[in-house]
């Protein structure tokens, strides 16, 4: 499985106020640029705490690239999956609508009620980990699914975990022309964070849009 994090962020590394509610940091170009990366992934993902703080669609926004996967065998939208280890995530919520196929990856603490009732919605229900999600056998049952190509979009604690397990392949990091401040406003790798071994990135693009910056790069290893 190929896995690309996609965030946008403020000058100092934020990805929202300390309210932790939805900011708009970027504009239309970059909003397209997502869109694009969206209709090229096989399925998005997202932590729980961002399906509770701004219940996101994770759907392609602009038709023609949803006709275009239509054309190439693929489902309209890619399909959403949320990293949800106690299945929190509100049988309401827009990811579990019928726009596109969701997983959700669960451990073992998620109660079999909460479970059938995910499950009552159409969802597929993935139980990896004991008491948190563990990534890598999450993954590798998406890729079961006919995942090959994954984009995850946050927030921090999930980026963070899948930079620790080592399952991130490339960084598309948009930095808008903002302050946000904060001691504890999310930033783009939350978690533990690192204090030996970091992740070994490769600035490989920096592009201009909106007022802002794309800074890209590819990941590969510790350092």
């Amino acid at each position: 499985m190929h896995v690309v994090v996609n965030a946008a962020q403020s000058v100092d590394g934020k990805l929202s106020t300390r309210r932790r509610t939805q900011l708009r940091i970027s504009g239309p170009e970059d909003f397209d640029r997502v869109d694009r990366i969206r209709a090229a992934a096989d399925a998005v993902l997202v932590g729980i705490g961002t399906v509770l703080a701004d219940d996101p669609s994770l759907t392609v926004k602009e038709e023609p690239r949803r006709v275009s996967r239509l054309q190439n065998g693929r489902p309209g939208n890619p399909a959403r999956v949320v990293v949800d280890s106690r299945a929190r995530t509100p049988t309401d919520a827009a990811v579990l609508d019928e726009a596109a196929e969701t997983f959700l990856l669960v451990s073992e603490t998620a109660t079999p009620d909460r479970r059938d009732a995910l499950e009552a919605t159409g969802a597929t229900v993935i139980v990896a980990g004991e008491e948190r999600v563990d990534l890598e056998a999450g993954f590798t049952e998406l890729s079961e699914h006919g995942v090959d190509r994954l984009m995850i979009e946050g927030g921090g604690e999930v980026i963070h975990s899948c930079f620790a397990a080592g399952l991130v392949d490339e960084l598309d990091v948009y930095v808008g022309s903002l302050v946000i401040g904060g001691r504890d406003a999310p930033t783009l790798a939350d978690g533990d964070g690192f204090i030996e071994a970091f992740p070994r990135l490769e600035l490989v693009g920096v592009e201009r849009l909106d007022d802002g910056v794309v800074l890209s790069y590819t990941v590969g290893g510790t350092r």
